[in-house]
């Protein structure tokens, strides 16, 4: 098997930016908004963010440490790292990345409909007749524009994986996360501008811990593991293209703290819009989709000032996230062919991507334009989209974070773990025996708890 040259990021700031890229997602501008209102802010908030520096931030160094210690992608790192037997953990990363691709594309592919819709009403006007729930349903339902609005979205993932790590990666990472940063910064500017702004600051983050329930609790730890794209082989990946100059701490805390950042910023922007809307409030919790896709559009050009501009923005802003994530999930599938299976890059990114490509065409196709793929149940879910969802984000990412933990914490001596995180390029806050108590203890049986919810009936999808 040919041995190829192992590419690298130029800058520690091209690491940060890209491993940044991945981790901000629909999870961030989407479900935490969701799961927020859902537990009465305040308390919530409060919690999520001690859950993101006590088990987030310890599994972040973890991944990128195992990456860098053994410059290889998920498989042959556990095993380097771990073990023999550990390829196998590795190798359910890679089903786990290859599953979570294969449907969030679908969704991803949706920014560009509400793009390409929020230019017409911009120049047009918003149909007064037009219910954003019927629309909707309608582009889910219709296979053929499901099928081309998930292949354009796939085709953009390959062409940058295709040209590599610095070339293609690191490049448009970029490029697209200064242009999403500034985006998110204009939303926040007009929405607290709008009279909600200030209920909305004050539901997020005042605390209000009689309101928080265990399952909030459950929901912050799980979310604060997820949000980070751990236990997937992302980073782990992401880490084995760092050199030795590149500090693991700095960048862990920057990602960590950007994706953050982000999260709440989102959360602001949308809960300014809907406490500044009389009965919004009550439409909001009833779906997921609801807030992203069926009552913002309409919002942007009846209360939202500077609405007609920021429409399709705000649609970039949610293409440029699902992109950042999904290069990061196709790296991953790249990375594995390259280094167990001796492929060249180019290759490797198309045969990956190709063969993505058909388990999305199933998710797209299962939103009731396609019985049998609609209709199918498991795991207490029906239609195909929300079966593989259900099992990525309950059973995969848990068991794949628990690994990683368990990996670093006890299969990997002190000496290795410590060179890699006290390199003489950490940070004056960074204590490596806290690091270690946390992934060793804290962070396992934190993860347990998940899995140990997910046993018992709660869902994280």
């Amino acid at each position: 098997m040919e041995t190829q040259k192992r590419d690298a990021w130029s800058s520690n700031f091209g690491l940060v930016l890209a491993a940044t890229g991945s981790a901000i997602g629909l999870g961030n501008l989407w479900k935490f908004p969701f799961i927020t209102w859902e537990n009465n802010g305040g308390a919530f908030v409060i919690v999520y963010l001690v859950c993101i520096l006590l088990v987030g931030l310890p599994i972040m160094m973890a991944e990128l440490l195992i990456g860098r210690r053994s410059q290889k992608s998920i498989v042959g790192a556990l095993r380097d790292v771990a073990g023999p037997a550990w390829k196998f953990v590795g190798g359910w990363g890679v089903l786990c990345g290859f599953i979570l691709l294969s449907y969030y594309t679908v969704i991803a592919g949706w920014s560009f409909f509400y793009f390409w819709k929020s230019l017409g009403w911009t120049f047009g006007g918003f149909p007064a007749d037009l219910s954003t729930g019927d629309l909707f349903g309608a582009q889910v339902g219709d296979a053929w524009l499901q099928f081309m609005l998930s292949l354009v979205f796939s085709i953009a993932t390959v062409g940058v994986v295709y040209f590599g790590v610095q070339k293609g990666i690191e490049r448009v990472a970029k490029v697209l996360l200064p242009v999403l940063f500034g985006i998110l910064v204009l939303l926040l500017v007009s929405a607290l501008g709008m009279s909600g702004s200030g209920e909305a600051l004050k539901f997020i983050f005042e605390p209000r811990f009689g309101e928080l329930e265990w399952s909030g609790v459950l929901e912050a730890l799980g979310h604060s593991f997820f949000t980070l794209s751990l236990g997937m082989g992302a980073m782990i990946t992401y880490g084995s293209y760092i050199s030795r100059k590149q500090s693991i701490v700095k960048s862990a805390g920057a990602i960590v703290a950007f994706d953050t950042l982000i999260a709440l910023v989102a959360t602001i922007i949308m809960f300014s819009v809907i406490f500044s809307v009389a009965g919004l409030s009550e439409e909001v919790g009833k779906s997921t989709v609801g807030m992203l896709f069926i009552s913002l559009p309409e919002l942007f050009y009846t209360v939202m000032p500077f609405g007609t501009v920021l429409g399709p923005l705000f649609y970039v802003l949610v293409a440029l996230a699902a992109l950042t994530s999904t290069i990061s999930l196709l790296e991953v599938e790249t990375s594995f062919l390259i280094d167990e299976r001796g492929m060249k890059r180019q290759k490797a990114v198309i045969v990956s991507g190709a063969a993505i490509f058909v388990f999305t065409i199933f998710a797209a196709l299962s939103f009731g334009s396609t019985p049998v793929l609609s209709t199918m149940v498991a795991f207490g879910k029906t239609g195909w989209f929300s079966i593989a969802d259900h099992f990525v984000s309950n059973w995969m990412l848990p068991t794949g974070g628990l690994a990683v933990a368990i990996a670093a914490g006890w299969f990997m001596t002190r000496k290795a773990t410590e060179d890699e995180l006290v390199d003489g390029n950490q940070p004056d806050w960074f204590r490596y025996g806290a690091w270690r108590f946390f992934i060793r203890y804290v962070a396992p049986v934190a993860v347990l708890a998940i899995i140990l919810a997910v046993i018992l009936g709660r869902d994280f999808s």
